[in-house]
């Protein structure tokens, strides 16, 4: 969900060509799988109908290779601190780090509360989005120019 609303987000303020937005599993439960049923008909309910995702695990080299490494929860923190022997750790934040107060985003595979994932979400999508676009002002308005 988070990879979808994110780039969504990202065309609608005009920064997609710059950002390279990928969603990964930090196992191999669903390799393979496409967007969660119900989390597909809750993005299409808000009115998001563009995401063309399968699963696959984050690889070392992903969370190498990537400026940002955005997680949802504890769970998924240990996961990908324990793949990386604490590592890359100035780049791996939870996402809803950037909310006020800080927040973890419940899998809604458990809570089954799909909508409430999609509002947590949106919202730490969007103060995210504020940061980049507050830490990387000149580069982004450069970019976007060209």
């Amino acid at each position: 969900m988070a990879e979808a609303i994110f780039k969504k987000m990202a065309e609608e303020r005009g920064i997609s060509s710059l950002l390279n937005v990928q969603s990964f599993a930090t196992s191999d439960w669903e390799e393979g799988n496409p967007v969660y049923p119900p989390a597909a008909s809750a993005l299409r309910a808000h009115g998001i109908t563009d995401f063309k995702h399968r699963s696959r695990p984050v690889t070392l080299a992903d969370l190498k290779n990537s400026d940002y490494v955005l997680v949802m929860d504890d769970m998924n923190m240990r996961d990908v601190v324990r793949l990386t022997a604490g590592r890359y750790g100035q780049k791996i934040f939870k996402l809803g780090h950037f909310l006020t107060p800080q927040i973890d985003i419940a899998d809604p595979y458990y809570t089954r509360d799909f909508n409430r994932a999609y509002a947590d979400i949106y919202a730490a999508c969007s103060a995210f989005m504020d940061y980049l676009e507050g830490k990387h002002a000149g580069t982004i308005s450069y970019d976007k120019n060209i």
